[in-house]
């Protein structure tokens, strides 16, 4: 539970803007300036303190989602059986993967307490299209966890397609499970799959000591 509810910080925390001012800004620099006004958020509204989950799903929908490319990221986690998918299995795929991702990390986030995030500086090359923000989570009586953030260049500004917490990809770990879930029931079984996790992840209440 600890790893999703960085996961969720590293969503939330890192990644959240608006499209005008997203389309024409690097990305160390969408990340960093507006880490302190989420957090600002999070320790001031009462109602995402006291664990209203359907406060915080509001606050990852308009926050996290414009900077995310869940296309690219269901593609990446399903790898080879991607092309296999029928164009409306695809569109499933990705509402389902975008819909379990949301629902598990939002109900983790009502565990904030008092995590702070450091960025790293960037050096990017003038034409670079792909990059990686890093950064780390602190938190009091523990060690600094790494959050990297794989961002790549669209003509809407750029844009997240994986993030790794302590040098675990997303996109790498449900790439393992999503293969052994089709291997047995098929891309059919896997979507199934996720609209049950993602259920079960709306109904869980978050821990309160962020384990």
């Amino acid at each position: 539970m600890l790893r999703s509810f960085l996961l969720a910080l590293a969503m939330v925390l890192g990644l959240t803007t608006g499209p005008a001012r997203a389309a024409d800004t690097p990305p160390d620099e969408l990340a960093r300036t507006t880490t302190q006004e989420v957090l600002a958020i999070l320790k001031q509204d009462k109602e995402l303190k006291s664990g209203n989950i359907e406060k915080v799903y509001q606050l990852v929908e308009a926050k996290v989602l414009p900077n995310f490319d869940f296309n690219r990221m269901t593609q990446l986690a399903l790898g080879k059986h991607w092309p296999r998918a029928t164009p409306k299995q695809k569109q499933a795929l990705v509402a389902e993967f975008r819909n379990l991702l949301v629902r598990t990390y939002s109900t983790s986030l009502t565990a904030y307490t008092n995590q702070t995030v450091e960025f790293k500086p960037l050096a990017m090359k003038p034409d670079a299209t792909d990059v990686t923000v890093r950064s780390e989570i602190r938190q009091p009586g523990g060690q600094p966890i790494p959050i990297d953030y794989s961002f790549y260049k669209t003509n809407f500004g750029w844009k997240v397609y994986d993030v790794a917490i302590d040098g675990v990809s997303l996109v790498t770990n449900y790439r393992a499970s999503f293969s052994n879930t089709i291997r047995q029931s098929g891309i059919d079984g896997l979507i199934k799959t996720m609209a049950a996790q993602s259920a079960r992840g709306a109904a869980r209440p978050a821990p309160r000591n962020g384990t």
